[in-house]
């Protein structure tokens, strides 16, 4: 008798602990709200319609932080919808210029480095709905005021989740307001390929395009330096996706390790074979430009500008060969 009533007792205070622990917020398998969420948020309002991207104009941070946070607050956090974020978006939303849009996938640190903060492309992150939660992560309680702070669901868990539908409802605006030539940076090294489905940009940003204020869709397909090639244009998932957009009657280009973005990613790989340049030609010449021409894809487009400008190298090329330069030998 003493046994079973023990067990029963025994039973009952794991059912409790475990409502306990729903109760607290430790039932989630993802990370917690971001420590400090408000103060971040209204902090990086502030930066944005300040130093950032003052030509937005005038926003009210502390009431686009009321509707941001009355969008997933008080409600069972596998229950939030992109729509509950309407309000939120109406009250920070802002045009985007023309031909600077830069979609993407699997390279979230390149494209925002890429953009810039907006200066030279202006990616989803580049808006200030998407500069609002960048990187952060939130979450509500049911029938609570208060944000979980010690986990939030995965998409893996429930896909109606804070961030998510967050996520799903900017990308849909951002796509809505995109215009002239669009640009999409995909990895090439990506495992699974550089145009994945289901997707952000598959699943929610190409079907909300707006065809008639589009004149070129230019995709980027990047290999990491380090990485793999994986994927190209005209194959596996890029032609899929070229494939794609050509049928919805779009204006389609591809490029193949676009060399802009290339030399931004040598930065962090001087030594690396695809970034080291011919150390000799530059010290004859005083220019990294002619084995330029053969190690960093696509830069020999700029050869007929560049060749024969004056080099600060010429009293190299004297001295060593006994031949006079006055500009650049190409």
């Amino acid at each position: 008798m003493m046994k079973n009533l023990f067990l029963s007792l025994f039973l009952i205070s794991v059912l409790f602990m475990n409502s306990f622990l729903e109760v607290q917020g430790g039932k989630w398998k993802g990370e917690g709200t971001t420590q400090n969420l408000e103060s971040i948020v209204i902090g990086r309002c502030y930066d944005y319609i300040r130093i950032v991207n003052p030509a937005v104009g005038e926003k009210n941070c502390s009431e686009i932080w009321e509707a941001f946070k009355n969008a997933f607050i008080n409600k069972d956090p596998c229950s939030i919808l992109p729509k509950d974020y309407e309000l939120f978006i109406n009250l920070s939303l802002h045009t985007i210029p023309p031909n600077k849009s830069l979609f993407w996938e699997n390279n979230h640190l390149l494209v925002n480095s890429f953009a810039d903060r907006g200066r030279r492309y202006m990616s989803l992150a580049d808006t200030l709905f998407g500069f609002f939660g960048d990187f952060l992560n939130w979450c509500g309680q049911a029938n609570s005021i208060e944000l979980d702070y010690e986990s939030c669901p995965t998409t893996e868990e429930c896909e109606n989740n804070a961030v998510e539908s967050f996520w799903r409802m900017a990308s849909i605006t951002y796509a809505q307001h995109s215009s002239g030539v669009i640009h999409v940076l995909l990895n090439g090294s990506a495992v699974g390929g550089a145009y994945p489905e289901p997707g952000f940009f598959a699943d929610y940003e190409i079907p909300n395009l707006q065809k008639d204020k589009i004149s070129q869709i230019a995709i980027w397909v990047v290999d990491d330096v380090e990485g793999p090639d994986i994927d190209s244009c005209g194959t596996h998932t890029v032609e899929k996706l070229e494939n794609r957009l050509k049928t919805l009657g779009y204006d389609v280009t591809c490029t193949d390790n676009y060399k802009s973005v290339m030399l931004l990613l040598c930065v962090d790989y001087p030594d690396n074979s695809k970034c080291t340049l011919s150390s000799s030609l530059l010290f004859l010449t005083g220019s990294v430009l002619p084995a330029a021409y053969h190690i960093l894809p696509g830069i020999s487009d700029m050869k007929d500008s560049l060749c024969h400008q004056p080099c600060f190298g010429c009293q190299n090329h004297l001295r060593l060969t006994g031949h006079a330069v006055s500009s650049l030998p190409c």
